[in-house]
This record gives structure tokens, sequence and C-alpha cells, in this order.
């Protein structure tokens, strides 16, 4: 048995009672089998931790490819490439990802489809997870297109739908669309039927359809503030409706480009238990800076943004938990930042409100994360846990 004391788990809110402390007890292999208060009567055998954070690994519910290759122009001589980022992703701290597609015609999408589950055969303990896709699109609104060709767009529609997911309803996650289009909502009723999460993205809706859409089964926006109307003292478009409920989730792309750190800092005030952290990342993920090829496009990538040949913002390739390291220093708040990036998206996933401690009962500690403060500058840090 060992046992580790005065740990911290991750929490929405800022939280500075040091009755908030925990011990784990762990078997021989490693497995947490219980977690409970920290007591002041521990013993000096325990292993003492001094107020560290313990998570589970980063979930990205939003990532478009990495190390050269893009989810929307996979075929099967790309296994060995995509399996390298897995393993990639793994090290950087990424337990799972919803293979993000960006709107792309029903051939493509479908072969990629095809081979993410000939991919999922080839498992490993030390290799991130490929969870269910994001289809971004491609019932969007063309003007809120962004970086989607607007070519591949398509009006929403049942037998669209049913045509595009044919044979693939149980390896979709998360679905973005624009709910304020003629057809939505049938399409909404759809997804829910098949459990799929519905996120509102590039799309033209203000505060009423938002509204509308959230109390038809939306239960998340993709990249808050970009691609659709933002914030507005007389019109607060979807951002102010969803702010206004506690069961929609706001992914936010947390690199500074995408969205200001004062705007972050201003969000985590009012809705903290909503934001969702997504890197956006493309498929110059973990190949430094410079310029790439982008299914048919080209990006230029400077300091981790990445753009088109129009100066259009297309994504990122920072690290999820880089980003988390930015943004707990932006919301002074590393407690909330770590469980942005760890807690927040398994709660999308799982479609109900969990606590930390129940995610980690049952686990290997070699596959979770230790986080720490540096106490002279403030950063945050992370490491494997074991």
């Amino acid at each position: 048995m060992r046992k580790i004391t005065n740990i911290k788990l991750p929490e929405a809110y800022n939280s500075e009672d040091e009755n908030d402390l925990y011990s784990l007890l762990l078997d021989e292999n490693g497995i947490i089998i219980s977690i409970n208060k920290s007591s002041k009567k521990e013993s000096s055998y325990d292993e003492d931790w001094s107020g560290d954070w313990l998570s589970p690994r980063a979930i990205d519910l939003q990532i478009n490819g990495g190390l050269g290759i893009s989810f929307t122009d996979l075929s099967f001589n790309k296994i060995p490439k995509l399996l390298k980022l897995l393993d990639q992703l793994w090290l950087d701290g990424v337990e799972g990802i919803c293979p993000t597609f960006v709107t792309c015609p029903l051939d493509q999408f479908q072969l990629g489809m095809k081979v993410l589950k000939e991919t999922r055969k080839h498992k490993s303990i030390n290799r991130c997870r490929l969870l269910g896709a994001h289809m971004e699109g491609p019932f969007l609104s063309k003007s809120y297109f962004g970086a989607h060709e607007l070519k591949n767009i398509s009006k929403p529609s049942i037998s669209d739908l049913n045509e595009r997911i044919n044979e693939f309803e149980n390896d979709i996650a998360l679905m973005t669309l624009a709910p304020e289009l003629n057809g939505s909502d049938e399409v909404i009723t759809r997804l829910r039927e098949l459990n799929i999460v519905v996120s509102l993205g590039h799309s033209s809706a203000d505060f009423d359809s938002a509204i509308n859409a959230f109390n038809n089964g939306v239960r998340m926006i993709t990249h808050t503030f970009n691609a659709m109307k933002g914030l507005h003292h007389r019109a607060i478009g979807p951002i102010g409706a969803a702010i206004k409920r506690d069961d929609v989730f706001l992914g936010l792309i947390a690199d500074g480009f995408h969205v200001h750190p004062d705007m972050i800092r201003l969000l985590k005030k009012i809705a903290p238990q909503q934001i969702v952290l997504v890197s956006d990342a493309l498929s110059a993920y973990g190949l430094g800076d410079g310029s790439f090829d982008w299914d048919n496009r080209l990006i230029t990538v400077e300091k981790g943004l990445c753009r088109l040949s129009n100066q259009t913002i297309a994504g990122t390739t920072l690290p999820l938990l880089e980003a988390c390291k930015k943004i707990a220093k932006w919301i002074e708040d590393p407690s909330a930042a770590i469980w942005m990036a760890t807690i927040s998206p398994r709660m999308v996933l799982s479609q109900k409100k969990i606590t930390a401690k129940s995610f980690l009962i049952g686990k290997n500690i070699k596959c979770l994360l230790r986080w720490k403060i540096n106490s002279c500058n403030h950063d945050l840090s992370w490491q494997f846990a074991a």
C-alpha cells in the first residue's frame, strides 16, 4: 500500500481553503482505491505532495490533426503516422481526442471515419485514445464560415445527415452546426436521439435563436467568440444566451490570439463552470513555425498561430496543456485552468456533472498528472504523476 497526502483536486472555483486537501490510498499496482480529506494525524511515512494538484490527463474535444496529417484528409496508408501523433499526444498529457472534421466532401469524411475505426484497433496503454469524432460542419452559416471552404457547406437536412453518418452513428461524439438555419431543429433532434452532443458554431444566431437552440438540446458553443456574434451591451448574442444557463459549455481556444486574455478573464468570472479548453490544433501541430499543407490549402504558422493565405485565422499548434498553463496565469486560478482542460471536457462527453474525484478512483496513478505552482513566478507546470 502507498499513501499520498496533502493533494488538491481541480475545481471550477478558486478555493484557498486549506481543508480542501486530500489523501490517496493506492494498492500495490498503483491503482487509487480511496480518496479522503487529509487529516492532521497523517503519518510521517506518508508521501506529502504539499498542495500539488492531481488530475486525469486532458481530453481535447477539437483537434484537426498534427505531425503533418489532417483528419479530413486521411487514408489507410497514413495510419502509422496517425499512431505516431497519438503517441505524441500522450506524451503531451492528453488521454483522448475527438478527431475533428472540418467541412469536407462526403466521400472524404466517410473515408476518414473508416481509417479512424481501423486505427482504434491499435491500442496501447501509453497512447492517446481516439474518442468519437467531432463533425464541425457541414451545416454552417455562410456568413460565418471562417476557415471552412464555402463550397462544402450545405443546408441542414435529415437526408443529408443520414447519408453522411450512415454506419458511423456510434463513432461520432460531437457535431457543430448553425442552429438558426432552416432544417436545424430536425437535425438537432436526430443527433440527440443518437446521443451525439450538439454544439453551436460558425453561426449567425442571435440571443433568441440561441436560446431556442439550447431549449432544443444544443449543449455547447464551439470556439466561443470566434465565427459568431460577440457580446454587445444591447445584443448579447449566443454567448450571452449560453451564460444565462448552467447546462451549456463554452469551448475556448486559449492561445491569447483567438480570444484576448482579458476577455478570457472576464468569461471566467461570469461563467466559471462552463468553460472547456480546446486546442483547435491543425496538421502543423508538433512541426514548429513555417508554411505547411492543410488539405488542399497552405497555412502559415507563426508563434503557434495558423493563418490561411488571406490571413484568416485557421487554428493553432499550441499543445492543450500549454494553453492550460497560459490561462492559469491570466485568470490567476490554476485549479480552474486544470479543471477546464481535464474535468470539463469529460462532463461534456458524459453529459452530466461529475467531480474530479469520480475520474480518479480506480485509475493507475501512472496515467494521471501532477501539477504544481512555482512560488517565485507563479507559473503552473505538470508532470506524470507516478
